[in-house]
């Protein structure tokens, strides 16, 4: 099978996504064409531009199967080079346009999602990483067609529905479960404290301010705790971040990214628990690999969470009161720790998102779009 693979906005999941799809498919002829996670915009309405001038000659080669992620401007690209419309397309959802959080993105998000929508009209099947996912995004679809004056044909987001499937993104378990173990506190306390870990972009999205909350409700309790905040920081990150190095230096074990996978992994396995204050998340592999590490989660009872953790590992979903919501993320992590402390619980098995459980998912969906759509 020849597969051209696109990904238009090449961010650290998408490629960590990329890399695991080529492991579990070694005997697949892939060429991939990826371009770098900046300009989002430019991104946005530029990859046809670019790859249609840029690279034609690859384009235009014969392919079994077009597979490109969600921000590619696939309606636009298959115009400019007709050659591409001569292969199936699976377009391919990390996240959807229709589910920021309202009022914080840095970009006008309607061009974004009529580009998506363009996309999923012009693709033969359409996978998505969660079912969450997918039905925001039908949803989305639905609300934005239902705000236009005139001339909507009917029936569109049914068309969608119909060829859209869930294909999770893959993790490596095994590697994950099995290596060094580093956690880098401060050793021979006489009480073990908690090891606490957060993990995400230092962006709104992902909760700054209740992540505060948290540990500001955890600093009051009778909890013995030391925390690990890692993540991408960016010029303009949300305060509540800049707030908890000065507030918590005595509690912080690391705060910032970590460059070295192994030394970010080791990191994972030292964890106990791990930390969601998520607004907005359509998998988490964040939380999924330090589970897949040995972590306990504990996640705000929304989003793609709901279908991935049995709800003891969720709390109470209140995104509009960080304060109240924090209350029950405390008592969540507490009552998690202690269950912990008397060898009352386990990580969640993650075995059916292995690398071993989803190579043979990511075969035969694959593949059937060639042999159904040819």
């Amino acid at each position: 099978m020849k597969v051209l693979l696109l990904s238009a906005y090449a961010a650290g999941s998408h490629v960590s996504w990329r890399q695991n799809l080529l492991a579990m498919l070694p005997e697949w002829d892939w060429t991939v064409l990826e371009l770098p996670p900046r300009y989002f915009s430019w991104r946005v309405r530029g990859n046809p531009l670019y790859w249609s001038l840029a690279q034609r000659e690859l384009l235009e080669q014969e392919y079994d199967l077009l597979l490109a992620t969600s921000m590619v401007d696939l309606a636009t690209l298959r115009g400019m080079v007709p050659g591409l419309s001569r292969a199936p397309a699976a377009l391919y959802f990390h996240e959807n346009q229709f589910d920021y959080p309202p009022g914080k993105s840095r970009h006008s998000p309607l061009e974004a999602r009529m580009v998506s929508l363009y996309a999923a009209l012009a693709a033969d099947r359409l996978l998505f990483n969660s079912r969450y996912n997918m039905e925001s995004f039908l949803q989305g679809c639905a609300g934005l067609l239902g705000r236009f004056p005139d001339k909507v044909p009917v029936g569109i987001p049914g068309r969608l529905a119909g060829k859209a499937r869930v294909l999770p993104v893959p993790v490596d378990v095994a590697h994950l479960a099995e290596g060094i173990s580093r956690w880098p506190g401060t050793p021979g306390k006489a009480e073990r404290p908690l090891r606490l870990l957060w993990s995400g972009r230092f962006e709104h999205d992902k909760g700054g301010e209740q992540l505060l909350a948290v540990l500001e409700l955890l600093e009051s309790s009778s909890v013995n705790y030391e925390v690990a905040v890692v993540g991408q920081q960016f010029r303009r990150s949300p305060p509540a971040f800049s707030a908890i190095p000065a507030t918590f230096a005595h509690r912080l074990v690391h705060f910032g990214y970590i460059e070295e996978c192994q030394n970010y992994h080791a990191l994972l396995r030292g964890a106990d628990l791990v930390l969601s204050t998520a607004l907005h998340e359509f998998q988490g592999l964040a939380v999924m690999e330090a589970v897949a590490a040995g972590c306990l989660p504990v996640v705000p009872d929304r989003l793609a969470y709901v279908e991935l953790y049995p709800e003891r590992f969720r709390y109470r979903s209140v995104p509009d009161d960080p304060r109240e919501e924090a209350r029950a993320a405390v008592d969540c992590l507490i009552g998690t720790w202690r269950a912990l402390q008397q060898e009352e619980i386990t990580a969640p098995d993650l075995q059916r998102f292995s690398l071993a459980s989803m190579g043979p998912r990511y075969r035969s969906e694959l593949a059937c779009i060639n042999v159904c759509s040819g």
